[in-house]
């Protein structure tokens, strides 16, 4: 449903409280709309290219074992891994521009690749009868792997033609380019696009005249769930670059596939899997994985990796605390009220390197690496960054995670948040025990802004492999004492 713009043969009077009624209105009458919309769809229509493709990828992969089953166990397993391959550890989505023919490259080489693996596995254990009979199967299995695929795409794009499968899709811009893709999309249904309107801050947008505006950039908060959209498509339109960023990770909004058209759209991009609509090449963003089934993984990974930890270090920690009590005297975990996810504060634990004048001094003074109440063992844990264990047991409790920005003071996130661009965004996830900013040399006294570009990175493009890859370089820095 579009808002009308025209004018109205109401009296000036009355068109004042028709108008204003009217716009109120739309938003619940959109949210009708979507409702009845998807009530209306038959139950086909709800059916994804995720739920169809890999399964049927893996069952390619793992058939030829059935009539020949001398190496079932490697055919197996080189279908697991050749499915992590091909996914990414992520679920699948398919292309706008469906083509087996442009895909194929890929795809044979991740599945080569797994079954590389599996074969190097078999050469160490001195096989060389399974091996032959594995090789032959793999052979097999590309072949169906390949036809099939062939079966699923033109699968996705019959059922794309008919329309049973069309995400409904609002675009954000209403300029000219907006106006192009609307008008291609709607030619050419085989990209299982179906454009329900456009939302832009501009007045008299190029796109009206071919799909209704449906508000401002600030409408699409409820314009989402009152279409129905599962998609947005970022294209040309008059709105600030910071206001579009902030929207379209809104709650709402951030539940909907992303794609873009990159701002200089007439080049080729070397990176990434090219996707198009006609000639116009299309990005798809990640969202972040904030909730949901990635970051129960990543809780498990905590806790297994940090009760390990705990375990393992338990020596180590005994005798820096026992240094601490002899430099220091009594009280040997340092508490201090720390900001983690969402705002909420806690309090993060750490082996006392020094003691503060006054609580209002720990609270409020940024840097203490000079100071001279910080005594050779407190320099030395600083150093090392071995003061930073008790917080395994906070990442036991649940108040961190291993990986994630580092947690700040409340004093200190209040300045940096009214001074720092998208700093607070950090606080969309739980801090960390060590972070991206970390182990990239930003530490201690070192740029703020810089530090909120990378954690907000790491968010943005989080993976386990991610975490992984932060945690070996963060051994790295302990051991070569790369600390404060």
């Amino acid at each position: 449903m579009s808002i009308s713009h025209g004018t109205s043969s109401a009296p000036p009077a009355v068109e004042e409280l028709i108008v204003p009624a009217q716009r109120a209105a739309a938003p619940a009458l959109r949210l009708v709309e979507g409702i009845a919309h998807a009530k209306a769809q038959p139950w086909v229509s709800r059916v994804r290219a995720w739920m169809v493709v890999p399964a049927v990828d893996a069952v390619a992969l793992a058939l030829p074992a059935v009539w020949n089953p001398g190496s079932l166990k490697a055919i197996l397993l080189t279908s697991a891994v050749a499915m992590l391959f091909l996914t990414g550890g992520r679920r699948y989505r398919a292309r706008l521009h469906m083509s087996v023919l442009d895909d194929m490259p890929a795809l044979i080489g991740q599945v080569l690749a797994a079954a590389g693996l599996v074969a190097t596995v078999l050469v160490l254990r001195g096989d060389q009868l399974k091996l032959e009979v594995f090789l032959q199967n793999v052979a097999i299995a590309i072949a169906l792997f390949v036809l099939l695929r062939f079966g699923t795409t033109a699968l996705i794009n019959w059922s794309r033609r008919r329309g049973t499968t069309a995400h409904r899709t609002v675009l954000v811009g209403g300029g000219a380019l907006a106006a192009e893709l609307a008008g291609v999309l709607d030619r050419h249904s085989r990209y299982g696009l179906r454009v329900v309107g456009f939302v832009d801050d501009g007045e008299d947008c190029v796109a009206s005249a071919v799909v209704p505006q449906l508000g401002g950039l600030a409408d699409l908060e409820t314009v989402v769930p009152g279409t129905g959209a599962d998609v947005l498509l970022i294209a040309d339109g008059d709105f600030s670059e910071r206001d579009l960023l902030d929207t379209v990770r809104t709650p709402r909004a951030s539940r909907c596939d992303l794609l873009i058209v990159p701002r200089m759209h007439q080049f080729h991009t070397q990176t990434g899997q090219a996707d198009h609509v006609g000639s116009i090449p299309v990005m798809r963003i990640r969202t972040p994985k904030l909730n949901g089934p990635a970051r129960l993984v990543k809780r498990m990974f905590d806790v297994l990796v940090a009760g390990v930890t705990l375990l393992l270090a338990s020596p180590i920690l005994a005798v820096c605390a026992l240094a601490v009590r002899v430099e220091g005297g009594p009280g040997v975990i340092f508490r201090q009220a720390r900001v983690g996810r969402d705002g909420k504060h806690f309090d993060c634990l750490k082996l006392r390197s020094m003691r503060p004048a006054n609580e209002r001094d720990s609270a409020t003074t940024w840097n203490i690496a000079n100071d001279n109440r910080v005594g050779p063992v407190g320099k030395f844990l600083r150093r090392t960054s071995l003061d930073e264990l008790p917080q395994l047991w906070n990442i036991l409790r649940g108040d961190m995670t291993l990986v994630g920005p580092r947690p700040e003071r409340p004093h200190f996130v209040d300045q940096f948040s009214a001074e720092f661009d998208r700093y607070a965004h950090r606080h969309r996830v739980q801090s960390g025990l060590t972070g991206f900013a970390q182990v990239s040399g930003l530490r201690g006294n070192t740029s703020i802004a810089d530090r909120a570009r990378f954690d907000n990175y790491y968010i943005e493009h989080w993976s386990l492999w991610l975490d992984m890859k932060i945690i070996a370089r963060t051994f790295t820095e302990v051991l070569f004492a790369r600390g404060r």
